[in-house]
C-alpha cells in the first residue's frame, strides 16, 4: 500500500495512480494518515494484538553510496530534516544518517538509486534547494600474509637487491622511538609515564571468519551488551534460551573455522569484537595470568575484583578506536586479529603502593591547615599578629612542598588519567602492528549483469576492463542472440558506467549493478622498487598507475590528511621567466 500524508490536505495515493484522491469510502482501495509517527519502513495494522506480523520486504540491494546533503540556505534546515525523515519511510531501500562530524549523510544502493532519492527529496518531501557533495565510495583497510613473489613474479629473497636498505630506513623513520617492532611483527610499547607496557600482534583472519562475523553481526552485538552488563555489575534480564543457543551455535562455527596450531584456544580467549563492538575484527588475550572473554554470557561469570579488571575497558576501547580508523586511509578495518600478548602493570601496582601514605598525610596536614586558619588570632599586639602571619605563611610553605612532592609521586597526572593513556597506548600499539604487516586495502564491489547482442560484445568488454571490471561468465541466452555476461566492478569506478555502456554499444548493453562483496586489492599501495629486476621492469621511478595508491590518496585529501606526492618530478624540459620580446 503506498501512502502519503499531506497536512495541507488530506489526500491520498494509491499505487499507479497520478491522481490524488479524496478520503472517502471505496470498497477496493483505502489509505490511512497519521501513522508518520508510528511507521518506518512497513508495518502490519491490526485491531488484535495476536496478529502475527506479515514478513517485511527483502531486498537484495545493499546501500553503499553516501552523499553528504545540506540546505543551500542554512535556515531551511528544519524543511530538510523533515523532508529526510520522509524519504526514509518512504523508501525501504535508503538510509538516513548524521555522521560524527555532524553531516546529514544519505546511503543509497547507486547511482540511479541516489539521483532519484535527491529528486524525491528537492520536489516531493523537502521542496527546498539543498546542495550535494561528491558520492563518498566507502573502502576497508586490512592485512595479507607476506607475498612470496615480488611484482615481476620472481621468488623473493633469490634476486639482487640493489634498494633494500634505502626503504628499510624509510620505514624505521616511520617508528618513533620508544616502539620496539620485532621480526614477526609484534610491538611492544608502555604508556607516556612507563608504568604499564604492552605488546600486540596483528594476524589476518581467515575469509570464511570475515564473513561469518559479518552475517551475525545483530549477535555479536546482543553478546557484548550482555557481557559488558556483567563486567559493570548491572541487573539484566534473563537471556531467553533461543539466544542462548543462536551464540552457542555461532561460538561452534567459530571454532570449526578458527583450525590450525596458531589458532589453538582461540575463540575462548575472544576478548572483544570491532569496530561499535561488532564488526568483523577480534581482540584476543593472549596474557599469562589474566582470563577474560567475551562469552562471560553463556556461564554468566561475574566480574571479579583486581586492578586489571578495573582498566579492562581502557584496552577494550583503544581497539575499538584503532579498529574503527586505520593508519593507510583512516578507514575502518575488516578481518584483522590483534592478540595482547603482554600487559605489565607492575610499576603502576608499586607507584600505587607508595602514594598511599603521602595522600593520607597530604589529607591530615590539609584538615590540620583549615583548623588552625579557623582559630581566632591570640593578642592585640602587633608584634603577636607578624607572629601569627610568619607562622601562617611557614605552614603553608610546608603544605605546598608536600602537596609538591605528592606530585612527584604521582607522575600520570601530569600525562592526565591513566586509563586515558592505556586507551591512547593500545590504539598506537594495534595501528604500529597493522603497519609491520603488508597492508591492502578493500574495495567494494558490485555484481553486473549485463545482457547483450555479440555484435557489442567487444565493447562491452573493453568498458569493463578499462573500469578495473572483471568478467566471471559469459552465456548465451537459449533460442536468442543475446548474451549475458555476469562480471564485477568496484563501487568506486561504477560512477556513469551504465551512461557510457549505452553510448558505446547504441543502447543495444544495459547494465545491472547490485553489490555485492568487499574484495582486496591485489596492489600494495606503498610498494617501491627494490630488485635489478623491479628497476629494470617498472624503471626507476616506478610511475606507473597503481590502483590502490589512487584510491588511497583520494580518501585522505578528501579526509584533509597528508598525502606524500610530489607535484613536479623529474622535470625533463627548463623552464625560464625570461618573455619573448
Amino acid at each position: 500500500m503506498g501512502m502519503r500524508h499531506e497536512e495541507e490536505e488530506e489526500e491520498y495515493k494509491y499505487p499507479g495512480s497520478q491522481e490524488p484522491q479524496k478520503p472517502g469510502p471505496d470498497p477496493e482501495n483505502g489509505g490511512i494518515g497519521g501513522l508518520q509517527e508510528f511507521v518506518l519502513k512497513s508495518a502490519t495494522l491490526s485491531s488484535s494484538p495476536a496478529c502475527p506480523p506479515f514478513t517485511p520486504l527483502n531486498f537484495e540491494a545493499t546501500p553503499i553510496v553516501r552523499v553528504a546533503i545540506e540546505p543551500k540556505h542554512p535556515s531551511e534546515m528544519p524543511q530538510l530534516l523533515k523532508g529526510m525523515k520522509l524519504l526514509n519511510q518512504a523508501d525501504p531501500c535508503v538510509q538516513v544518517l548524521v555522521q560524527e562530524t555532524g553531516e546529514h549523510v544519505l546511503v543509497t544502493a547507486g547511482e540511479v538509486h541516489l539521483q532519484r532519492c535527491l529528486d524525491d527529496l528537492k520536489e516531493r518531501f523537502a521542496k527546498i534547494e539543498i546542495s550535494v557533495s561528491k558520492p563518498i565510495i566507502p573502502f576497508r583497510e586490512t592485512i595479507t600474509r607476506p607475498p612470496k613473489v615480488d611484482m615481476v613474479n620472481e621468488e623473493i629473497g633469490k634476486q639482487q637487491k640493489v634498494a633494500v636498505i634505502h626503504q628499510s630506513k624509510e620505514e624505521q623513520n616511520r617508528i618513533p622511538e620508544g616502539v620496539q617492532v620485532e621480526a614477526d611483527g609484534l610491538v611492544t610499547m608502555s604508556t607516556p609515564n612507563r608504568y604499564a607496557t604492552l605488546s600486540v600482534r596483528a594476524t589476518p583472519l581467515p575469509d570464511a571468519v570475515t564473513r561469518l562475523l559479518e552475517e551475525n553481526s545483530d549477535l555479536i552485538r546482543t553478546v557484548e551488551q550482555f557481557t559488558s552488563s556483567l563486567n559493570e555489575g548491572k541487573k539484566t534480564q534473563e537471556m531467553n534460551l533461543k539466544t542462548s543457543e543462536r551464540i552457542q551455535e555461532f561460538k561452534q562455527k567459530l571454532e570449526q573455522s578458527l583450525q590450525g596450531r596458531k589458532w589453538r584456544n582461540a575463540v575462548e580467549g575472544i576478548w572483544s569484537f570491532g569496530p561499535r563492538k561488532c564488526g568483523p575484527n577480534i581482540l584476543m588475550n593472549r596474557c599469562e595470568g589474566y582470563e577474560r572473554s567475551v562469552w562471560q554470557c553463556l556461564d554468566k561469570a561475574t566480574k571479579d575484583a583486581s586492578l586489571y579488571r578495573d582498566f579492562d575497558n581502557s584496552i577494550v576501547s583503544g581497539f575499538q578506536l584503532a579498529t574503527l580508523s586505520g593508519p593507510m586511509c583512516e578507514e575502518p578495518l575488516m578481518g584483522v586479529c590483534f592478540s595482547v600478548e603482554k600487559w605489565d602493570m607492575s610499576r603502576f601496582e608499586e607507584q600505587m603502593l607508595v602514594d598511599k601514605p603521602d595522600l593520607e598525610e597530604g589529607k591530615v596536614s590539609e584538615a590540620r591547615q583549615t583548623k588552625e586558619e579557623a582559630a581566632p588570632v591570640s593578642g592585640s599586639d602587633l608584634d603577636s599578629t607578624s607572629k601569627n602571619d610568619e607562622l601562617q605563611d611557614s605552614n603553608q610553605q610546608n603544605l605546598k612542598s608536600a602537596s609538591k612532592r605528592r606530585g612527584e609521586a604521582a607522575i600520570a597526572d601530569c600525562y592526565g588519567p591513566f586509563s586515558g593513556q592505556l586507551i591512547a597506548t593500545m590504539k598506537e600499539a594495534c595501528r604500529y602492528a597493522m603497519q609491520a604487516k603488508p597492508q591492502r586495502l578493500m574495495a567494494a564491489m558490485y555484481t553486473c549483469e549485463i545482457m547483450a547482442t555479440a555484435e557489442v560484445l567487444g565493447r562491452v568488454y573493453a568498458v569493463l576492463s578499462k573500469r578495473e571490471g572483471r568478467v566471471l561468465q559469459e552465456e548465451m541466452k537459449e533460442g536468442t542472440d543475446v548474451f549475458i555476461i555476469k562480471a564485477v566492478l568496484p563501487v568506486a569506478e561504477s560512477f556513469g558506467f551504465a551512461d557510457e555502456i549505452r553510448k558505446r554499444t547504441s543502447g543495444l548493453a544495459s547494465p545491472q549493478l547490485v553489490f555485492s562483496h568487499w574484495e582486496v586489492i591485489s596492489d600494495d599501495p606503498f610498494w617501491v622498487p627494490t630488485t635489478e629486476e623491479e628497476y629494470l621492469h617498472f624503471g626507476e621511478k616506478a610511475d606507473s598507475e597503481n590502483q590502490a595508491r589512487k584510491y588511497m590518496n583520494a580518501v585522505r585529501k578528501r579526509k584533509g590528511l597528508y598525502v606524500d606526492e610530489k607535484i613536479v618530478e623529474h622535470a625533463e624540459k627548463q623552464r625560464t621567466l625570461s618573455r619573448n620580446k
